[in-house]
């Protein structure tokens, strides 16, 4: 079967998947901003909101998973005419990874205390971090839920309603974190952190009610619970623990990277928490890209159309670093300007623009890495993806990171070490990708 996946195609399906994605750094960038400029404990607040990000896009990012799993699925049987072999699918894994959830907050809510005290946080940053995560957490089966029915869409070959939802919660977000947060002059009193908190929690469940509405309206697949399981769980589970392993190794990298921003002193945790924030937001926009790399690569996978895939592997990663490049020089153009949106504290803008330069340079990187990724787990091949991570954190992140804090390199260590994770994650994907599919499509 002949396939010629355009440019066109991809921009069709990456573009909408792109504003989806930058959803979530977008929610966490503008309780940084509003946050970082209140009238009151804006440094430490920036601080909480850093941690407890970090720890709440762990979870969404572990959790999340079946987006990957149920767009690769979804996907596969889509390229070969049996979509039904998988409708009632969906709905299963979904209620298992939101009752998870359920259980994760009882297990972290009282205990949040202990749980920052673990990020090095003491004293106020302790308490506003709390604080914030005891409000924040109660988004967390909410956001499952909206990802779990973004991947439908995504397996359908549609990121269209995607953008809409993440639009839709994205403006809620940033109204009400204006309101809240600052207040309106005799009509709502300010409620500085907790607003952020209750902003973010609103938006997440305006999301999910509205991911609900479309997918009924839209799609023929439904949410209701069916018994017996579907023949492919089993293959869901496997897929979903691998990813399981591969973010858990994932987030150690952030952990480590936010632990040690912390021991440096509030400034340094503070300038890493408006450097990663902007790394992430680049992040989620080339992963438009890799978004479109599943989708497309797990259809062409399920009609062994081999040829088609490495075609797109290359046209993908073509812009994909032409993106990143974009981003890098957007950066250097808006270098100063940048750090002031976020924070007006001298010692922290000096902290932040000392290593953001590395930021900006890991971009080009980042996009081979995602883009691949992204092609990866449309094919299903999510072992190769839990192995690759397993061996660029433990093998090279962390050892690098203990040495460059060893020389005393402080934020610069922490950033010296991401990029040679990067470059860890991409090239022993590349390889296989490229290895395995010039051998299969000379075959068929």
């Amino acid at each position: 079967m002949k396939n010629n996946i355009s440019i066109s195609n991809i921009q069709k399906l990456a573009i909408p998947a792109l504003i989806s994605g930058i959803a979530e750094p977008i929610l966490s960038i503008t309780d940084t901003i509003v946050v970082g400029n209140m009238s009151e404990n804006a440094t430490i607040s920036l601080g909480a909101v850093g941690i407890v990000g970090s720890f709440i896009s762990m979870l969404i990012w572990v959790f999340g998973q079946t987006r990957s799993v149920i767009s690769s699925l979804v996907s596969q049987s889509l390229g070969r005419n049996k979509i039904d072999e998988v409708k009632s699918l969906p709905a299963q894994g979904i209620f298992i990874i939101v009752s998870c959830s359920m259980l994760i907050i009882l297990l972290t809510f009282f205990n949040a205390e202990g749980l920052f005290k673990f990020y090095n946080a003491s004293g106020k940053l302790l308490d506003f971090s709390v604080e914030y995560f005891q409000i924040r957490v109660w988004g967390l089966p909410f956001t499952l839920f909206t990802i779990g029915v973004f991947g439908i869409f995504r397996g359908l070959q549609n990121t269209y309603y995607p953008m809409l939802v993440a639009i839709s919660g994205t403006i809620i977000n940033i109204v009400l974190d204006i309101i809240l947060v600052y207040g309106i002059t005799d009509i709502i009193d300010p409620m500085f952190l907790k607003g952020a908190a209750y902003a973010s929690l609103i938006a997440q469940v305006s999301m999910a009610a509205l991911a609900t509405i479309l997918l009924y309206t839209k799609t023929e697949i439904s949410l209701q619970l069916t018994f017996p399981l579907n023949p492919k769980i089993k293959l869901f589970l496997g897929m979903f623990g691998n990813l399981v392993i591969r973010t858990i190794a994932l987030n150690i990298t952030l952990y480590f990277c936010n632990a040690y921003a912390t021991k440096y002193g509030d400034e340094f945790i503070a300038a890493y928490t408006i450097a990663i924030n902007l790394w992430f937001l680049v992040a989620f926009i080339i992963d438009g890209y890799s978004s479109a790399g599943t989708i497309l690569s797990g259809k062409l996978y399920g009609q062994k159309s081999f040829k088609s895939l490495l075609k797109l592997s290359v046209d993908l990663s073509k812009i994909g670093i032409l993106v990143g490049v974009v981003m890098c020089l957007i950066g250097f153009i808006f270098y100063y300007p940048l750090g002031k949106i976020f924070n007006n504290d001298i010692a922290v803008l000096n902290e932040f623009y000392k290593i953001f330069w590395i930021v900006l340079i890991i971009f080009p990187l980042c996009s081979i890495a995602f883009i691949f990724d992204g092609m990866f787990k449309g094919i299903g091949w999510m072992k190769d993806l839990r192995n690759v991570l397993l061996f660029s954190t433990i093998i090279i992140f962390i050892p690098s990171l203990l040495l460059f804090d060893y020389y005393g390199l402080e934020l610069y260590g922490i950033f010296y070490a991401f990029t040679l994770w990067i470059i860890a994650r991409a090239v022993p994907l590349i390889i296989k990708f490229r290895k395995t599919f010039s051998i299969l499509s000379q075959k068929v």
